[in-house]
């Protein structure tokens, strides 16, 4: 077995260094800094905060209270009324600008999104690149996406998840701030604030009007979703979450954007390609499955699981997981993984509690790799790492049965009739994508618009989308307006010269799903 060694120029002190040299104004040397006002500013608490990575503590985010959260919400409205005025024009060259700046240090940027959220070289590289050639597409098409169309009348505040900090947070303030709205977003406190502390001094650089803050849910959250002068709020996070928020929004009266959990299924009916269906699988593996468009449950006609199982276990046992960043010389390329670890230990430990019920409940353990099957330096901590595992036929009274696990936990649940199958696939109440794999076309077409999911791949994932690809949720995955392509514009803009907006999107009054 090899002995693995840290890539040369890649250690937390090495990175946090460049992260200095690199922007001064919003890193110290021992804590980052909000941005309020314009300014950055050595605000708020930190504490130690614990990497997934390897276990070692770095500066956490710093966590300002209330009144500060009230601050910089004022400070945030006054810089919107200013940005409206500025003409499209000067808009589109200033976050030209910033794509330029972020692109000068892409490196970086990924390198932090390995340390703090433990995404493999690949993958931390593809969220920013997702980001800046998603904002150069909107850079094309905005004068014709706003034409009637004029920004909110205040702020769009961002409360957005750990996982995709670049292609989904920075993206959607570029195209907001592209819009002419000014942004207001709060940093995920279980990873990514040094990234975007980075990417939005990339960002104030450029000229334009961020604002970017650290607290928790429970005492700014309320601010960031009710304060005054605010235009609209953008939500990523789970269904108790979003719940919660949809409470605080209720009387405000102004537009949503929130992203719920679904349980997104794959299901497998009168099939034989299993060979591409393995290939799909496979890469379903990356980033550990810690993304909402993730595909973590199984949906198989009975008769088919020996052909299923035969492919599944070959795919897990090809899967490759482990530290980002260990490589038997320094000098070598970054490793070729699908996943690191997850978010936390604790997540690690919630994850290893969820298969043990599950199987202590009736369900078969049908696979289960161990950690010795990874990469790892030697020595590390690997408390913040999970093996990939599944469970066949899990008991009604999983925790799992109606949610996503943010993890490599897949589930397998048997079928004999169309009906049985149909219920399975839809047992969350709504997702945000599903698959069918299936030689039946006909049966595809028939069943595919009974299946509760915002998009439906048929012998195919589906995924959030770039570009011109919108994205939203069925059921309970979503509230308020959908986002991407033209509809992300449409969701931070109204009619220039008022009367009726019906957007795409779930609301109270209506839905109204677009084609996808």
């Amino acid at each position: 077995m090899a002995t693995y060694t840290l890539k040369a120029g890649t250690s937390w002190n090495d990175v946090w260094t460049r992260c200095r040299a690199v922007a001064p104004e919003a890193f110290d040397v021992d804590r980052s800094r909000n941005l309020v006002a314009g300014e950055w500013v050595a605000s708020g608490e930190v504490a130690p905060h614990q990497l997934s990575i390897d276990g070692s503590q770095i500066a956490g985010p710093p966590l300002i209270d209330e009144p500060e959260a009230q601050r910089a919400i004022a400070a945030a409205t006054a810089a919107h009324r200013e940005w409206g005025r500025v003409s499209l024009d000067e808009r589109r060259s200033r976050v030209a600008r910033a794509v330029e700046l972020l692109a000068g240090q892409r490196e970086l940027l990924a390198l932090l999104l390995v340390w703090e959220i433990g995404k493999p070289w690949r993958l931390a590289c593809a969220d920013v690149d997702r980001a800046l050639d998603g904002v150069r597409w909107y850079l094309g098409e905005i004068e014709r996406q706003l034409e009637g169309r004029a920004p909110l009348p205040g702020p769009v505040s961002n409360i957005a998840s750990w996982n995709y900090p670049m292609s989904v947070l920075v993206h959607a303030e570029l195209v907001q701030l592209l819009a002419g709205n000014a942004v207001v977003s709060k940093t995920p406190s279980q990873g990514g604030f040094h990234c975007l502390t980075l990417a939005h001094a990339m960002l104030h650089r450029a000229g334009l009007p961020v604002t970017l803050v650290s607290g928790t849910g429970a005492r700014i959250g309320s601010t960031l979703v009710r304060g005054p002068g605010l235009g609209a709020l953008a939500f990523v996070g789970g269904r108790a979450n979003g719940r919660r928020v949809a409470l605080d929004l209720a009387d405000t009266g102004r537009r949503y954007m929130l992203e719920e959990e679904g349980l997104n299924a794959w299901g497998v009916w009168d099939f034989s390609n299993w060979a591409e269906l393995g290939a799909h699988l496979k890469k379903g593996f990356e980033y550990g499955k810690q993304r909402c468009t993730a595909y973590p449950r199984y949906v198989v006609q009975r008769r088919l699981l020996p052909e299923f199982l035969e492919m599944y276990l070959d795919v897990l046992g090809r899967v490759r997981f482990g530290h980002p960043l260990a490589v038997e010389r320094p000098e070598d390329d970054f490793p070729e993984l699908d996943f690191g670890p997850v978010i936390s230990a604790s997540k690690a430990v919630e994850m290893g509690e969820l298969f043990a019920s599950a199987v202590g409940s009736g369900g078969a353990p049908v696979a289960r790799r161990l950690l010795e099957h990874g990469r790892f330096l030697p020595g590390q901590d690997t408390s913040g790492y999970v093996a990939p595992a599944c469970v066949l036929e899990p008991p009604a009274s999983w925790e799992l049965r109606h949610r996503e696990p943010f993890g490599p936990l897949d589930s397998i649940v048997l079928v004999d009739t169309e009906t049985q199958w149909l219920a399975e696939m839809n047992v969350s109440n709504g997702a945000l994508v599903a698959s069918i794999a299936t030689d039946d076309l006909g049966f595809a077409a028939r069943i595919r618009d009974e299946i509760r999911a915002f998009k439906v791949g048929i012998n195919k994932p589906r995924s959030r989308g770039d570009r011109e690809e919108v994205f939203g949720g069925r059921g309970a995955s979503w509230r308020g307006a959908f986002v991407g392509g033209d509809l992300l514009v449409s969701a931070v803009t109204h009619p220039r010269h008022g009367g009726p907006d019906e957007l795409y999107g779930n609301f109270e009054q209506y839905s109204r799903y677009p084609v996808t």
